[in-house]
């Protein structure tokens, strides 16, 4: 069996927000029922998610459509196709999981009323 991070992109599927006691078996057979599976591998350590793969592109694509936000080993699951990056490699990259970037509420407190001038009021002086 291949590693899950060698498993061909178009036919891979993430699946988050699983509980603790998520089992193969239940991932199998909610994900089987949309086509024919090459793998599937559940994270252990730690636990949450979980990778299947498809035969077929369009049975993975079917699967995100139908499972993403049902129940299955006990929570609303999310399911979408594999990006091929992890989080590791997103921090590397200085990307945090929120899309805007974070701000210090001390830091903007302390900025003059000149410094928190807005664009426009600048443009209205020219």
């Amino acid at each position: 069996m291949s590693r899950y991070r060698e498993w061909d992109l178009q036919c891979k599927v993430y699946v988050g927000n699983l509980g603790s006691s998520a089992s193969k078996h239940e991932i199998e057979s909610a994900f089987g029922k949309y086509g024919p599976l090459r793998n599937v591998w559940v994270a252990r350590n730690p636990p949450g998610f979980a990778f299947v793969e498809f035969e077929d592109r369009r049975d993975a694509e079917d699967a995100v459509r139908g499972l993403d936000g049902t129940r299955c080993c006990g929570t609303r699951i999310r399911v979408e196709m594999s990006s091929g990056r992890s989080r590791r490699d997103d921090r590397r990259r200085g990307r945090n999981r929120s899309r805007s970037p974070r701000r210090s509420r001390t830091r903007s407190r302390s900025l003059s009323p000149r410094d928190r001038r807005s664009r426009s009021d600048s443009r209205d002086r020219r």
